[in-house]
């Protein structure tokens, strides 16, 4: 098989090509920008563009495929060639699929978790040595790439995102996968640039459940409202599997889980990875893994990428990263922190970097999130506003918006580092969360100052 890529430098893009490529076909690709780390991982697999930029002479008739990128434009001289000669057209999740639909497809969805369910699933199938594919949105430890391909496994392991699928298709990505086994985490609105009303958002939810294979599951988290309504109304043919936080206590800063009479420490915290470890226990019990099995493995999970990661420690202090950026993700991380560490001063800081996050009509939906920091900050950069084409903010709308007097807002990375740097250290955590990277800080080398008092 030939397979070209049309945006080969995105993070999933580029993973898929090297799986691709590891499994035999022959690949190419193209971009009109590319940057770390794909670029040396293309580069590492002879997959880097000799050039950069789009040259329709690319697309020939002895393709097998073409896969596009979201980062290309429906205009795009090289898919317009594709169409010209005929050759199939996929998306990601298109291909995905094509790949996986003769496997068992378990797809986790929701609006917080997935990646972190998926990776708890990929570990304790590892630790078993039970072979599968997989598509995850981080790079994990102890897995070459974020996504496999292989000819022999049975079952298919998929991080299933709810935003558009390619700049030619609007359906959410994982409308695409029909999954056997479905994981739904909880529904926090979320991606209103694309979904413009909670119930239109919600609705994606509802299409996914519909999508479900027949004589399929779904395993949902019973402390979730929206969920709780919506798995009253599903076809009768699916088997339901409701989970929460499993048996636990904390001992020494430790979360330890229990199973009878056995206790499991754990290098994970908080109670939404509890809960996130439940669901991927769900999922591995039905593919034939024992309770103690999984738990086994849990102990050595240090978590997916920047997901409560911790960057630097001493006795006294400890400076985590977070990918939290939606209301519901920032009030549960935030939470963790200070349930992990009770006797400790809490420093939060948010940078506000999504679309929605950006959006002066959603940030109402951010109040009371870091009340429970004993200091907080939110950052944001107005040239984002710009690059998203958003209304400017100012930083009486966040004040408003995240209704904390206390609240310290910041428009300057210099200025946020600063500050952090002249906090005291001693008896604290401080937690940095953000789907972006603060306009290039360098958030190790943050870490390392703030814990080599």
């Amino acid at each position: 098989m030939q397979i070209h890529f049309i945006a080969i430098g995105g993070s999933a893009m580029h993973n898929l090509a090297i799986a691709l490529h590891k499994k035999g076909y022959r690949v190419s690709g193209s971009d009109d920008e590319l940057f770390e780390p794909s670029k040396s991982r293309l580069d590492g697999y002879g997959l880097l563009p000799e050039t950069v930029g789009w040259d329709p002479e690319r697309i020939t008739p002895d393709l097998d495929a073409v896969i596009l990128g979201m980062h290309a434009k429906s205009d795009n001289p090289e898919l317009i060639r594709a169409r010209e000669l005929g050759i199939r057209i996929f998306s990601y999740p298109e291909y995905l699929y094509e790949q996986s639909k003769n496997k068992t497809r378990i797809v986790i969805g929701g609006s917080h978790g997935k990646t972190t369910i998926t990776a708890m699933i990929l570990h304790a199938l590892k630790h078993a040595g039970m072979d599968c594919d997989y598509m995850v949105g981080a790079q994990l430890d102890g897995f070459e790439v974020m996504v496999r391909l292989s000819h022999d496994a049975k079952i298919m392991v998929i991080e299933g995102d709810e935003y558009l699928t390619s700049p030619i298709d609007p359906r959410p990505k994982f409308h695409l996968y029909i999954p056997d086994i479905a994981v739904l985490s909880g529904i926090a609105w979320d991606h209103m640039n694309v979904f413009p009303t909670f119930d239109c958002y919600l609705d994606q939810f509802r299409k996914f459940i519909d999508l479900i294979t027949p004589g399929g599951c779904l395993i949902f988290s019973e402390d979730d409202p929206e969920l709780i309504r919506i798995s009253r109304s599903i076809r009768k043919d699916i088997r339901v599997f409701p989970y929460t936080v499993p048996p636990h206590a904390i001992t020494g800063g430790v979360t330890h889980l229990i199973l009878g009479d056995q206790t499991f420490p754990l290098q994970i915290f908080g109670r939404h990875n509890l809960m996130n470890l439940s669901a991927a226990l769900k999922v591995c019990t039905l593919l034939g893994l024992k309770e103690h099995e999984f738990f086994a493995a849990m102990t050595t999970f240090k978590g997916a990428s920047k997901r409560l990661e911790l960057i630097s420690k001493n006795p006294s202090t400890a400076v985590y990263k977070d990918f939290a950026h939606a209301p519901s993700k920032v009030r549960a991380t935030l939470a963790a922190v200070r349930e992990q560490f009770p006797g400790r001063s809490v420093i939060a800081c948010l940078e506000l970097h999504t679309y929605s996050s950006l959006n002066r009509e959603f940030l109402p939906h951010y109040a009371g999130t870091l009340d429970a920091a004993d200091l907080a900050m939110v950052y944001f950069n107005p040239h984002a506003l710009q690059l998203k084409r958003l209304p400017p903010i100012t930083k009486e709308q966040i004040f408003e918006g995240f209704a904390n007097s206390a609240l310290q807002v910041f428009n300057d990375s210099g200025a946020l580092q600063e500050m952090i740097l002249s906090l005291p250290t001693g008896n604290s955590v401080f937690l940095l969360m953000s789907s972006g990277n603060y306009d290039g800080m360098d958030l190790q080398q943050l870490g390392k100052r703030l814990t080599s008092r």
